[in-house]
């Protein structure tokens, strides 16, 4: 029998030509069942809660300090060396009460030539309506002319004239005088001293402040969007920010501007005297209405590349819509314009395996 010495390299390449063959069906196989897999992708387990709408949101808090309602910083209206002091930190005084004195070498002499002065023209002006008096008897006799009694009328009226002048000038000397004493203009404590005997002080500096024993008040700086609703008497809450404890508030004062160039404007609410004392540190709540406001769960929102936005469950599937976030309310994210309707399901949980399209399965 014949064999072909080339039969044995025949066989190898049919034999290596079927397994190739195989092994790329096997592979068609496999990617067709791949795809077929990722089209039928198994829906993604998630949470979703509904978008609510909300009237207001919780009150926004504004820090102050509590100080008296009827308060005042004491100078003296004169320099002078500060002589003495009967008034201490914290104590009571009563209206009227001499609180400091000063010492001003000038007031005194200035106040006696003032007072002077006002006597050596009343003794002039009494000399020239007594001359007055004596012209008028000469000229009805004929013996002065009439421009001679007009002349005397004319002095004793300038005389009268100066010597007004110089009792107005003795007043303000004596009012100074009083001045170099301190006194308090209501009843109240002390809460600070500025000044200590010996020391010079300037006319306007402040030497002490006193603070009325009743009324309080606290003074917050709100933005002027949040005064529009507010009226002098409406009770707002407020909280000791040392005890937690709550308070009532009233409002007394409501800024129309700000001349501290600033965006906040001032708001006064007065606290009761029982529940806090001058210098405690005090939050006044504000409500801010939002009538049109809708809110998510605050773990609902995404932020990407393009910005803020959630996942909207449509027809079982995820689709993603942006958002604004306006404020935040617990834990419920407040948003501004967007395209999302209360009663929208939206995702919070599962939202790392989601993607736009994907089916959802919505789990309890």
């Amino acid at each position: 029998m014949f064999i072909s010495s080339h039969s044995p390299s025949l066989y190898f390449k049919a034999a290596l030509f079927a397994a190739v063959c195989l092994l790329l069906s096997g592979c068609g196989q496999d990617g067709n069942a791949v795809a077929a897999g990722q089209t039928a992708r198994a829906a993604v387990p998630v949470r979703a809660a509904e978008v609510s709408r909300s009237a207001e949101t919780e009150p926004l808090r504004f820090a102050g300090v509590v100080r008296s309602r009827q308060r005042a910083s004491l100078t003296f209206q004169v320099g002078g060396v500060l002589s003495s002091r009967a008034a201490e930190l914290g104590q009571i005084v009563e209206a009227g009460q001499a609180l400091a004195k000063i010492y001003n070498p000038e007031l005194g002499p200035a106040r006696d030539a003032a007072q002077a002065r006002v006597k050596e023209l009343q003794s002039q002006t009494g000399q020239a309506r007594r001359d007055l008096e004596r012209a008028e008897q000469l000229y009805d006799k004929g013996v002065v002319s009439a421009s001679e009694r007009e002349q005397q009328r004319s002095r004793l009226e300038g005389l009268v004239a100066a010597v007004g002048n110089a009792q107005a000038a003795a007043r303000r000397t004596e009012q100074l005088q009083n001045e170099s004493q301190l006194r308090a203009p209501f009843s109240g404590s002390i809460e600070a001293v500025l000044v200590e005997p010996g020391e010079f002080v300037a006319p306007g500096q402040t030497v002490m402040r006193l603070a009325a024993a009743n009324g309080l008040e606290v003074e917050v700086k709100v933005p002027a969007s949040m005064l529009a609703d507010l009226e002098t008497g409406q009770r707002l809450p407020a909280w000791n920010t040392l005890s937690g404890a709550e308070l009532e508030g009233r409002v007394v004062e409501v800024g129309l501007g700000s001349s501290e160039g600033g965006a906040l404007y001032p708001l006064v609410i007065s606290i009761p005297s029982a529940a806090a004392r001058t210098g405690d540190a005090v939050e006044v709540g504000l409500q801010r209405l939002n009538h049109e406001g809708l809110t998510v769960p605050l773990a609902s929102i995404m932020r990407s590349a393009d910005g803020l936005a959630v996942f909207r469950i449509t027809d079982n599937k995820a689709q993603r819509v942006p958002v604004v976030v306006s404020s935040l309310q617990g834990e419920r994210a407040m948003l501004g314009a967007s395209q999302l309707q209360a009663g929208d399901q939206v995702v919070y949980a599962g939202l790392t395996r989601l993607a736009e399209n994907d089916q959802v399965e919505l789990l309890p």
